[in-house]
């Protein structure tokens, strides 16, 4: 009876998260181009946006094992990631119109897919630990810089167990909201800084409860090939979108 009353509330496949996480990722970016930082609507907009990048790493490990084609999924990863580095340094641009802003999240799954690859293609322990190593490094130039590495070896660690991924999301939250309380600190008061820590944690927290107490484990039924597409092209299209929008305003 508690199963069945447990099921009942797996309401939302691989692909429906997947559209909430570009609708939280796309007012993430509203909040970091175009508003003050510190109001509460910003507030919100940015928090509840840090959803997306951990619900887009849980999917690459799960998604992992049935990719027919680990060699199309890295190429295509790759291809997006240079198509989407113009709007991506053009939409974050502060000052003036193109700078660069870092190796955009594309980038950053390309490196937790080779992260997944080496760990399943290695067999020695040493050389797997180097190459992880050197992957997490190359990260810190990108968006989402060490947590997503990171965030994806959790994932890893889990490998499908309920308890675990409670677990994985519960640190992932706290090495998040430590990051930014590290980040703070200098920048905020003590209280103020704590209180933006904590409140960072929202999203992750969001995701994990989505994932684990709505996800269903199913794609839809209709619309597979759009929805693939889809997400791979709504990345740099709205980040080409909001940087002219931003450029306009300058």
């Amino acid at each position: 009876m508690e199963t069945k009353l447990r099921e009942k509330y797996k309401i939302f496949n691989r692909d429906i998260i997947k559209y909430i996480a570009m609708v939280t990722m796309l007012l993430n970016h509203i909040s970091v181009i175009f508003m003050e930082p510190g109001h509460v609507v910003s507030e919100i907009f940015l928090n509840i946006g840090y959803f997306t990048a951990i619900t887009m790493c849980y999917f690459l490990v799960e998604g992992y094992k049935y990719t027919h084609s680990k060699k199309k999924y890295a190429i295509r990863l790759t291809i997006f990631a240079l198509v989407s580095e113009i709007p991506y340094c053009l939409a974050f641009t502060q000052e003036g119109v193109l700078k660069f802003h870092g190796l955009n999240m594309i980038f950053t799954l390309l490196i937790c897919f080779l992260i997944l690859i080496t760990i399943e293609k290695l067999s020695s322990t040493i050389l797997k630990i180097i190459v992880i190593l050197g992957l997490i490094l190359l990260s810190s130039i990108s968006d989402w810089a060490l947590c997503a590495p990171i965030f994806t070896l959790l994932f890893v660690w889990a490998d499908g167990s309920k308890e675990k991924i409670k677990i994985a999301f519960v640190i992932s939250m706290i090495l998040f909201g430590s990051f930014n309380f590290l980040l703070g600190i200098g920048n905020y008061p003590m209280s103020t800084n704590i209180f933006y820590a904590l409140e960072s944690m929202a999203g992750i927290a969001v995701s994990g409860i989505v994932i684990i107490c709505l996800y269903n484990g199913k794609r839809m039924e209709k619309g597979k090939v759009f929805s693939k597409w889809f997400f791979y092209w709504f990345y740099p299209v709205h980040l080409l979108i909001l940087g002219m929008i931003r450029i306009l305003c300058l």
